[in-house]
């Protein structure tokens, strides 16, 4: 394969752009909603096959509705199964993604599986040995570094993103992993974290001293490239963004990685495969969900599952609030102020 994309998978519920979060007892009404699937490695994986690279994903698939869905959008969209792991019981995320303000917000929970087993480096080790993808995407996080070098002493390219939460939580660790990639791609926030520098140029001033290329997203102001080897200074690249609605963010920045790894495969520059990732990264925000509505045949009786699961909930939250209130008696009670049957 082109690419093989590391990382654990989420079933995402999508709300549309809300005037506001809710606050305690509140409730917000969204006019958009959309069922979807997320995570770097399924969104990356995509991306790159629908620029016509063959890709792949490794992660846990489980017995549950999340692996399911993108078991099966991965079916349709071409990306390869085969370095994933089958594993009993739950096994992908489940994130709550709430459009507001310009910007998301995630609720999110993990399985115990996932949260023990999602960066099982070793099996990651072995997919790589085994099947010796020209390319690996994966997201910085402590005790990655010895992987990354691993790879790279296999032959293979390794393009490392990275999130907010892994910077404040080892920093460090991110920076490792950062100076062994061969592409390093942060956001400009997470680069400005990262560097803790004052400005985005001096951020990328820091960040083009480290070694690898450093390709910085900026959204709707595309990317900058810096660090390319025989060339000096900094790459501004806005061809391939496009003026559109945007209604979700969840994904961009890994379909971004998606499209410029495919790019790349097929012999672009890096300011070429930049391009790419921008066009990628516009057509990601203009949908809800990090790889859009899904839509799989077949998943109609896991939809009605769903509705049923969120039925019960529903009906168990009013259940406790009505016994709160003395509304509903509960099991075996009566309803205050109320006699007993004669």
């Amino acid at each position: 394969m082109d690419l093989i994309a590391f990382g654990t998978v989420f079933l995402e519920i999508v709300f549309g752009d809300v005037p506001s979060l809710p606050a305690p007892g509140e409730e917000v009404f969204a006019d958009e909603f959309a069922i979807s699937c997320g995570g770097g490695a399924v969104t990356a994986a995509s991306a790159a096959r629908r620029s016509g690279a063959s890709a792949g994903m490794s992660t846990l698939l489980g017995e549950d509705l999340g692996s399911r869905v993108a078991e099966e959008y991965c079916h349709q969209a071409g990306v390869d199964l085969s370095a994933c792991q089958r594993v009993t019981g739950p096994a992908a995320g489940i994130t709550v993604v709430m459009n507001y303000a310009g910007d998301r917000a995630f609720l999110s929970y993990l399985p115990p599986r996932a949260q023990t087993e999602s960066r099982e480096h070793e099996r990651w080790l072995e997919v790589l040995h085994r099947e010796r993808p020209t390319w690996c995407y994966l997201h910085a996080h402590h005790g990655l570094a010895g992987l990354i070098q691993q790879a790279r002493d296999l032959g293979i390219r390794v393009a490392v993103d990275v999130a907010l939460n892994d910077i404040a939580a080892d920093p460090a660790a991110v920076l490792a992993c950062a100076r062994l990639a061969d592409v390093f791609l942060p956001n400009s926030e997470e680069l400005l974290r990262l560097t803790g520098a004052t400005s985005l140029a001096a951020a990328i001033g820091t960040a083009a001293s480290w070694g690898p290329p450093v390709i910085v997203k900026r959204g709707a102001s595309g990317a900058i490239v810096a660090g390319q080897p025989g060339r000096v200074g900094q790459t501004e690249v806005t061809e391939g963004v496009k003026r559109v609605r945007v209604r979700d963010r969840t994904g961009a920045g890994d379909a971004f990685a998606g499209a410029l790894i495919g790019a790349l495969c097929r012999g672009a520059s890096l300011t070429e495969a930049a391009a790419a990732g921008n066009a990628a990264g516009s057509d990601t925000v203009s949908r809800l969900g990090a790889v859009g509505e899904v839509n799989v045949e077949g998943l109609s009786s896991a939809d009605s599952a769903l509705m049923a699961t969120a039925v019960t909930v529903a009906a168990g939250e009013r259940l406790a609030r009505d016994m709160l209130d003395g509304r509903h008696p509960g099991p075996g009670r009566r309803p205050l102020g109320q006699d007993p049957p004669p």
